[in-house]
């Protein structure tokens, strides 16, 4: 059994550690900061073996160097973006496989937020850990590709199982679903979601992971039917206040 602790970080990021019960590894997934990834992992009685990274934002690689050097953890990254990540050790690329424990992840390239994002997917788990690709009602930004290639992330993110929980590295649910709403006002699912985003939030309480089929239903950049559509709903949630 894979167990996923968020641990918040920054202003809005989410550091992500995934541990299996059944042989006592534990990676770290884009880390913000080191401090916080390494007092959760002493409470919990778990030693970071590996980080993984998505793409070389600083805010996903910020705490490669402390935690490698507090346990000696490997560093995997995009092979794409290993000129970035100079903390790196291992690269990899599509169709690669890491390892958590007994549980394969499947390495995806999912360009265009940076020109090597990856995805990690744990097939037999059920988990996909996709960084700053797909988000709650949103995808990220077009920094360093195109929305041909955001498109084609999105389709391929949608075919995965629907009870695929997915695990972004920042809460943008909130934000991202009033501009969900101005894109697909009359998407009864999405006021429903909206509903409880807004009552979690108020709380205080996270709003993800979500799963493949609530953004099936809810995600207008994941329902966007041609990258010209999504690209402007993207340059839409750009200029979107509120």
């Amino acid at each position: 059994m894979i167990e996923v602790v968020g641990i918040p970080a920054l202003s809005d990021n989410y550091i992500w550690l995934a541990h299996d019960d059944g042989t006592g590894e534990t990676v770290v997934i884009d880390p913000a900061q080191a401090d916080p990834v390494l007092a959760v992992a002493e409470a919990r009685g778990w030693k970071v073996g590996a980080i993984w990274n998505t793409h070389w934002h600083p805010d996903h690689t910020g705490g490669n160097a402390a935690i490698k050097e507090a346990t000696g953890a490997t560093v995997i990254a995009p092979r794409a973006e290993a000129e970035r990540i100079p903390t790196a050790d291992r690269l990899v690329d599509e169709g690669d496989v890491v390892m958590l424990g007994k549980v394969a992840a499947r390495v995806m390239a999912v360009p265009a937020h940076t020109a090597g994002h990856i995805a990690y997917h744990l097939t037999d788990a059920h988990i996909a850990f996709v960084g700053d690709t797909l988000f709650a009602m949103g995808c990220g930004r077009l920094f360093e590709g195109t929305a041909e290639q955001m498109y084609a992330n999105m389709q391929r993110l949608a075919a995965l199982p629907g009870d695929t929980r997915v695990y972004c590295a920042h809460e943008y649910t909130e934000s991202n679903g009033r501009y969900a709403l101005t894109a697909e006002p009359d998407n009864a699912a999405l006021a429903e979601r909206m509903r409880d985003v807004v009552a979690l939030r108020a709380k205080g309480l996270p709003t993800v992971p979500t799963t493949i089929a609530l953004e099936r239903a809810t995600n207008p950049f994941m329902r966007a039917t041609s990258a010209a559509q999504l690209a402007e709903r993207r340059a839409a949630k750009d200029a979107f206040q509120g």
